[in-house]
């Protein structure tokens, strides 16, 4: 995990049926509410890659929640390593 100013930044990697099942927006959502910087975007390989920053505890949860994703997404796996940059919203490129 990256530190920087105290806070978390991690790069995840979703595989499985995560795309055409509003992933993107419900991560949006997910990492607003938890107070998280960072964004999200789909992959043309069919995986949706994101990075997430923020207090490690919130960092944890988004974490968590992308294991499962919203209701219709069926996770594979999902590849996390250390990120760096600074970000100032959560958006959806």
């Amino acid at each position: 995990m990256s530190v920087v100013h105290n806070l978390v930044t991690l790069r995840l990697v979703i595989h499985g049926r995560v795309q055409g099942v509003f992933f993107r927006d419900s991560m949006r959502r997910e990492a607003q509410k938890l107070a998280l910087t960072g964004w999200v975007r789909n992959r043309s390989n069919g995986t949706v890659e994101a990075v997430v920053q923020g207090k490690s505890a919130d960092v944890d949860t988004i974490t968590r929640w992308v294991r499962h994703g919203p209701e219709l997404a069926q996770v594979g796996r999902v590849d996390i390593e250390t990120a760096a940059g600074d970000y100032a919203g959560f958006e959806i490129l």
